[in-house]
């Protein structure tokens, strides 16, 4: 998850680090196969530092040629084969699992009939708000029936069946009777596509029958004759192809299903709840999502006009490239050699070329403006397709056991032995990433235990926040502004960005808001006076005591605004403070995230300062290959620690409520992490060794986390992007390679922007912060202008 190094630490691990909250068996070979064999090609391209830019650069033009050829690919496919989602909805699609079903190339949202609960009224009144002044008319046989009340039971799942029969049985299957339907179609043709200029026509093709189970007086309905019915009307609906908006759309993805499920039935005939359930979801997909427009829905969705900001943001870009275009070529030139001078004979000194600073900017500017193009496409643009997530146990945890198996394999001796040194954190953040990158690609979220598991691994990375930064201000005194700013520019940088262009919210990305608003809690608390430094407080006991004193008063106010949940939404709703923490138009999003988490930095401060002390005093032995203490102590400690693992794990299989065991989380989450630390370092040969594979992953895990939510997922972490449509793992083999390049480079492009946008000159970081603010309050102003006149619209 995120990460961020900041300059001249020394031998402090004096980082930021965070992480978030977060389709079928056909992604199994996809996520354990393929996304893990990326992720080792990916590492090892950067393994050994010699060779190191030169490879990762070659993949990074690999995977722009990739980018580059997918793009073109999937807009000609739309533009001459047919690109309406709605289509791929209605036509075809696949079952995810038992009662999942996807269609081709876009999402489908599940429209539900829930009992009016507090936390689900919105949902129940989805379908209702949709079809509010709306006539809806289905006309048809027994099957039609069915799926009339799959469609009204999502509103009302009060209603019963009840209806009459069906034509082919009455005619015994004639083809008199076939002869007759064709010409009702001709006759009703013309009508239909007269009711479809001004609203919407579904024909529902014939379902398959199971001819083996028909009773006696229905064996004259035949796969065959069903063929020949809906070949007909396939062939004569729509016969005016002058008016394209007259169409009668044709539902032939629940013909598709119920190919698939008809051997289920119990009569041969009818069609078993979860395929009826599919034809009626297609339906209400259909009908409202161009209406309601989930989140989850990409089906039938039209995409919003770029905003004013987005269109501001790609001018910026687009400027900086002509810039960068102009200093290159103007260099070019003018470091060619100079032809001699006829008349002299000499040759003319060639004009100096451009330095490397004045280009290096706006460089990194140009590819951040192709990176985010590449963003938009993803998950803005209708380019390329998207795929709902589908838990199962296989799809998460076989790709796990692999991912720690290779992480065990590329094993090396770390430089240093020391207790959470720099390799082993990055190690830690490494494995949490991946962990939580398969969690979230999997839709893993679904099964609480896991999720608690994962929760601890967030609250990990808000404990190593707390342990690095308390580690550097105690141990450097470093309070300067130069640091601060450097600090927030690199965990904020990619986020703003994002947020300018994807036409998001600040805390849509929840963990940087949340480890940004930690890194200034840490700052005030260790900078207010009195500061208290390992210097000063080695000349004096007693100033121990002030900076534990100072972690109690962190403490008190941490426990004070979690049991005032009405005085922090006031604070944090005060614009332009809410502009920053509001989500939906609410706080509720930052204060769960807040709370969750809520004693994690606090945890890391207090572990950082018992450490140094203990270090200080000489009490820990830290040498290779020696443990942590004594035998005794140490087999006590890690008996424990197992006993804690165990036990917690125990405790999260029994979790039955995502709420109930949430309350608990921020309580039992540092025994965890301080279990794990004592297992991983007690033992002096297993702190003498890390995963290399896991600490490459480390270093851009801050990019990794961000990245995710556009460029591996899609529908802002709803769905997964499909840029290989109809093969699952060399999608995700793709993708995963894509992903992994653009965090990297967009890793090297924050170091590259942070020494020009935060300069050490004083005066000139004034000046620049000045400038942000302004820029900031602008953006403010025009957000809160763009909401007012939305406003006004409704």
């Amino acid at each position: 998850m995120p990460h961020t190094t900041v300059p001249d630490s020394g031998c402090v691990d004096a980082r930021v680090y965070s992480a978030p909250d977060h389709p079928a068996v056909s992604y199994l070979s996809t996520c354990c196969h393929g996304g893990a064999k990326m992720a080792v090609l990916a590492y090892s391209l950067g393994k050994r530092e010699i060779n190191q830019y030169f490879c990762i650069k070659n993949a990074k033009l690999l995977s722009l040629v990739a980018v580059i050829l997918l793009t073109v690919f999937h807009t000609v496919s739309r533009y001459y084969g047919g690109g309406d989602t709605c289509e791929w909805l209605l036509s075809s699609g696949r079952f995810l699992g038992e009662n999942v079903w996807q269609p081709y190339g876009c999402m489908m949202h599940k429209y539900k009939s829930i009992p009016k609960l507090h936390n689900y009224q919105i949902v129940c009144h989805e379908a209702k708000t949709c079809l509010a002044e709306k006539r809806v008319a289905f006309i048809g046989d027994s099957r039609i029936r069915q799926l009339f009340y799959s469609y009204i039971q999502i509103i009302d799942p009060t209603q019963k069946e009840n209806g009459r029969k069906w034509s082919i049985k009455l005619r015994s299957g004639s083809s008199e009777a076939l002869q007759q339907y064709r010409a009702n179609l001709t006759a009703i043709s013309l009508p239909l596509e007269q009711l479809a200029e001004d609203g919407e026509v579904y024909w529902v093709l014939q379902d398959p029958v199971h001819e083996e189970v028909l009773s006696d007086n229905r064996k004259m309905i035949t796969n065959e004759q069903l063929d020949l019915y809906n070949e007909a009307a396939l062939g004569t609906l729509n016969s005016n192809k002058k008016n394209a908006k007259a169409r009668v759309r044709f539902l032939g993805a629940s013909r598709q299903a119920a190919m698939e499920t008809i051997a289920q039935s119990a009569d041969g005939l009818h069609l078993p709840e979860n395929t009826r359930n599919v034809g009626a979801m297609i339906l209400m997909n259909a009908v409202c999502n161009k209406v309601l427009r989930p989140i989850h829905g990409s089906c039938c969705q039209a995409l919003p006009a770029p905003s004013l900001l987005q269109k501001l943001t790609a001018c910026v870009f687009l400027g900086s490239t002509l810039v960068f275009l102009f200093q290159h070529i103007n260099r070019h030139w003018k470091s060619r050699p100079t032809p001699p001078d006829v008349e002299s004979g000499e040759e003319k000194p060639a004009t100096a070329a451009l330095p490397l600073s004045h280009k290096a900017p706006f460089q990194a500017m140009c590819k951040m403006g192709l990176i985010m193009a590449y963003f938009y496409l993803c998950d803005r643009a209708d380019v390329f397709m998207k795929e709902q997530k589908f838990y199962t146990h296989t799809t998460f945890f076989i790709p796990l056991v692999y991912m720690f198996v290779l992480g065990i394999f590329y094993s090396e001796n770390s430089k240093e032995t020391k207790l959470l040194n720099r390799e082993q954190t990055d190690e830690w953040k490494g494995w949490m990433q991946l962990v939580i990158l398969i969690y979230h690609i999997s839709g893993a979220s679904a099964f609480i235990p896991v999720y608690m598991h994962v929760r601890v691994l967030v609250a990990a990375y808000l404990f190593q926040t707390g342990y690095g930064h308390f580690s550097f201000f105690w141990l450097k005194g470093d309070f300067g502004l130069y640091r601060v700013c450097q600090v927030l520019f690199r965990l904020n940088f990619l986020v703003i960005v994002l947020c300018l262009v994807m036409d998001r919210p600040y805390q849509f990305y929840y963990f940087v808001p949340l480890v940004t608003f930690w890194f200034v809690i840490i700052y005030a608390t260790m900078a207010m006076w009195p500061q208290i430094l390992q210097k000063k407080a080695n000349g004096s006991g007693m100033w121990h005591i002030g900076i534990l004193v100072k972690l109690l008063g962190l403490l008190l106010f941490i426990c004070f605004f979690a049991y005032s949940q009405g005085l922090f939404e006031n604070i944090f709703s005060v614009w332009p403070v809410s502009k920053l923490f509001e989500l939906n138009g609410s706080i509720h999003e930052w204060w769960f995230r807040w709370k969750l988490d809520r004693f994690a930095i606090i945890h890391g401060m207090l572990f950082a300062f018992v450490y140094l002390l203990l270090q200080k005093c000489q009490v820990l032995s830290e040498g290779r290959g020696e443990s942590l203490f004594s035998t005794r102590i140490s087999n006590i400690l890690l008996l424990i620690s197992v006993v804690s693992f165990m036990g917690y794990s125990i405790w999260a299989s029994s979790c039955k409520n995502k709420t109930e065991c949430n309350e608990m989380h921020p309580y039992i989450s540092g025994l965890q992490i301080l279990a794990f630390i004592l297992i991983r370092n007690i033992p002096g040969y297993a702190r003498s060794l890390y995963s290399s594979f896991f600490a490459w992953f480390g270093k851009i895990s801050l990019e990794l986390f961000i990245c995710q939510y556009h460029i591996w997922l899609a529908a802002d972490t709803k769905g997964i992007l499909v840029l290989i449509p109809g093969n699952p793992s060399l999608n995700i083999i793709l993708s995963t390679f894509i992903f992994v390049c653009v965090a990297h480079e967009i890793s090297l492009i924050t170091n590259d922007l942070a020494q020009v946008a935060i300069p050490k000159d004083g005066a000139a970081l004034l000046k620049r912060l000045l400038a942000a603010g302004v820029f900031t309050l602008g953006l403010l102003l025009m957000s809160k202008s763009a909401e007012g006149n939305q406003g006004e619209g409704h």
